[in-house]
């Protein structure tokens, strides 16, 4: 697969810090897996709600091509990359299989102006040399080892994933002590309005969550009458649950304003910045 560089994205690559200073003000990750949806209009609808970040899984069309419209069009929006597989010998196979559809590499997401990178699995430990401290890294992990061993090599979060099958939040409240409360933990799958408070009294401070967590019948209205409008309604309502929530578990500080530095010390949690 012939690398992808987004000629227009230079100079726009959102500072390493801010980046994940914006994801821990936002509380919350969507996952971009749809593509009836525009990603452009689909991000300034999460603006509209509060949300200033979105994650464009590699498991749609031309994820390369709508990830660098979007840092393109929206500079100032941190746009992720996620569905990422760190395995040369793994992309080979499959791309091999798939040539019209291929999955990009870490590299290719970069260049194409990814501002933090998500798997569902561990990245390796090539991955690490070669992004940690310069790209957020949001590695999927299934145990406390796996936790562990990922923060140890330069994650920033990590990605408890499908967190629904592993436990929920019970599995989240069960491990947070055998990392000593502190990396920070982003469940996905499954995630909802019903649960994202028992998520949050457990300790975490950013959910990712797809558009199932939208009513189908929502859901069906907003894609067929591309009613953005409808999306950051939807969007505005979890954004608002997750403020009050984490008001309620952290009373003392703003996290519409805090920096990195006053939401480490406020919920004791450490992102990794070397």
């Amino acid at each position: 697969m012939a690398a992808f560089i987004c000629e227009d994205c230079e100079g726009m690559t959102m500072d390493f810090k801010s980046t994940i200073t914006t994801l821990l003000r936002d509380g919350f990750i969507l996952v971009f897996n749809q593509d009836k949806l525009d990603v452009v209009k689909t991000a300034e609808a999460l603006i509209k709600a509060g949300v200033n970040n979105m994650e464009v899984t590699c498991r749609i069309k031309q994820p390369l091509q709508k990830l660098s419209r979007l840092r393109k069009e929206l500079p100032d929006f941190a746009a992720g990359s996620a569905s990422l597989i760190d395995s040369p010998q793994m992309l080979g196979l499959y791309n091999k299989a798939h040539p019209r559809d291929p999955l990009p590499s870490l590299a290719q997401v970069v260049e194409a102006g990814a501002c933090y990178l998500v798997s569902a699995i561990n990245f390796s430990d090539a991955g690490f040399e070669q992004f940690a401290g310069r790209i957020p890294m949001i590695p999927g992990c299934g145990s406390a080892t796996e936790i562990v061993s990922q923060f140890s090599k330069g994650a920033n979060l990590c990605k408890i994933f499908p967190a629904k099958e592993l436990g929920g939040s019970a599995f989240v409240k069960a491990i947070d002590p055998a990392i000593h409360k502190t990396i920070s933990l982003v469940p996905t799958g499954g995630t909802n309005a019903d649960n994202i408070p028992d998520y949050i009294d457990a300790g975490v401070l950013v959910l990712g969550g797809s558009f199932s967590m939208i009513e189908k019948a929502t859901l069906k209205k907003i894609i067929d009458g591309q009613d953005y409008d409808l999306l950051a309604k939807e969007m505005t309502r979890t954004k608002q649950l997750i403020d009050r929530v984490r008001a309620e578990k952290y009373p003392d500080i703003d996290f519409a304003s805090a920096s990195l530095e006053q939401i480490s010390r406020a919920t004791g949690r450490n992102f990794n910045i070397r």
